[in-house]
């Protein structure tokens, strides 16, 4: 397969963009999980004080932890050729690793160790675990960080630059580019957080929970102790996640479920970015920094097109679809399990695929803004019926009878010149000083704490 025929686009026009992601979600990635889990079990087997398995050498347990650490494309391609027998991609990955037992009398002797007791799903939910584990902190936090980073740049710089407001896409109370982004900043660290928080749990007990072959080998051992501790164990002895002590033969998935909505949270605040964002630009908030070569369309010169805005707004609702469904369907098992999720399971690169693709591209489309004040300036400065909340507040400070009402006539769906406001100011019945301040209020001044609440992320 070459990229031009991959049928995703994520392996094939995106491919480059999601290296980083590629080895932890892949398939490949999948099956090195795997590996990990069941060489962490044997290695914890052979130190648990049972006479029939005594504790493997150093240079045996350098050498399985060497199997993961090296775990290559090849290693991969040659458990698969080992599923077109067994038909069972777990035992391919168990009789891979005592294929690499041959020569090695300690290890050909604890064979029949690998995979002791276990249930397929007992290797599976694990390298699931530690496939988005790694995902989260290794790729999705640092792009949302970067993304945060960015725009609470954007926050201080434009801390001061008054913006005319639009609510319900009308002309509305002033305030700053700064804390118009600096809102966005507060609510996509609030998300992330709780991405950060979500605790990746494992199970290690067997068939349907129970430990049942666990004891039917070793009736007096402490096997959910024992479990526990691979689980919770830091890597490489251990797995390093949050032990789930009830579980029927899958665990439940609850965490996905949490980590998913998570994400999907964060999808969600970025798609509200992103709109705005091309809305500003159609606006002529922000320029587009220029790139030499590129073309906006096939027969107007002139167009340089929101491209990585609209590019991450579809790629966020492609990750958010697959993440709520999965949220939804995953912690759902008929009885003891049914296989539903399996394939589901497979597509949570897919999902995670298109939520990095969108943050590169939402990267870009800031990094590729420029602020054009003049425009800013223009609007603010044709808007001068946004002074009316001011000047009728101040009135109803001071009695003034029916401020809404005579603001509201002068005002609503009318052209208003500072002229004019300034002319109904000064035959207010009100302090002269209070006259003074509102006739130096202008659709750019009056902006509130807007500056200082953007300076403050």
């Amino acid at each position: 397969m070459t990229p031009i025929s991959a049928l995703s686009p994520l392996d094939g026009r995106y491919a480059a963009k999601l290296a980083s992601l590629r080895p932890l979600m892949s398939e490949q990635g999948y099956m090195h999980r795997r590996v990990q889990v069941e060489v962490a079990w044997l290695i914890a087997l052979s130190d648990a004080g049972f006479a029939e398995f005594r504790p493997l050498s150093p240079g045996a347990r350098t050498y399985l932890l060497g199997l993961v650490k090296h775990f290559s494309e090849a290693d991969a391609l040659a458990i698969k050729e080992i599923e077109k027998t067994t038909n069972h991609d777990v035992k391919a990955v168990e009789y891979w690793i005592k294929s690499k037992f041959e020569a090695r009398r300690e290890l050909e002797n604890a064979s029949e160790f690998v995979h002791f007791a276990c249930t397929s799903e007992d290797i599976n939910n694990t390298s699931h675990a530690l496939q988005l584990r790694a995902s989260r902190d290794l790729v999705v936090l640092p792009a949302l960080d970067r993304i945060l980073l960015k725009l609470r740049e954007m926050a201080h710089n434009f801390a001061h630059v008054p913006m005319l407001s639009r609510t319900h896409g009308q002309t509305a109370s002033p305030t700053t580019v700064g804390k118009e982004i600096a809102n966005v900043v507060v609510r996509l660290q609030t998300a992330c957080d709780r991405i950060a928080a979500v605790k990746i749990m494992a199970k290690m007990n067997g068939a349907v929970g129970n430990y049942n072959a666990h004891l039917a080998a070793w009736p007096d051992f402490d096997w959910e102790a024992f479990a526990r501790k691979v689980v919770e164990t830091p890597e490489p002895l251990g797995l390093g996640l949050t032990f789930q002590p009830f579980s029927i033969q899958i665990e439940p998935h609850d965490y996905m479920a949490e980590l998913f909505d998570a994400v999907a949270r964060a999808d969600t605040i970025l798609i509200d970015l992103a709109r705005d964002v091309w809305g500003y630009v159609s606006l002529g908030y922000f320029k587009q920094r220029l790139k030499a070569g590129e073309i906006g369309s096939s027969t107007m010169p002139h167009k340089v097109n929101p491209i990585d805005f609209e590019n991450a707004e579809g790629n966020l609702g492609l990750a958010n679809a697959l993440l709520r469904h999965m949220a939804e369907k995953l912690p759902i098992s008929r009885w003891q399990r049914d296989l539903t999720d399996s394939t589901v399971l497979r597509n949570m690169g897919v999902a995670l695929g298109y939520a990095t693709l969108a943050y590169q591209s939402l990267l870009t489309g800031l990094n590729k803004l420029e602020l054009n004040e003049s425009v800013l300036a223009a609007d603010l400065d044709g808007a001068w019926e946004v002074l009316a909340e001011p000047i009728q507040t101040v009135m109803r400070r001071f009695g003034v009878a029916g401020a809404y009402e005579k603001l509201k006539e002068v005002t609503r769906g009318q052209t208003v010149t500072a002229e004019a406001l300034h002319g109904l100011i000064r035959s207010l019945e009100i302090p002269q000083a209070e006259k003074d301040r509102l006739l130096a209020l202008t659709p750019g001044n009056y902006v509130g704490m807007a500056a200082e609440l953007a300076r403050r992320v």
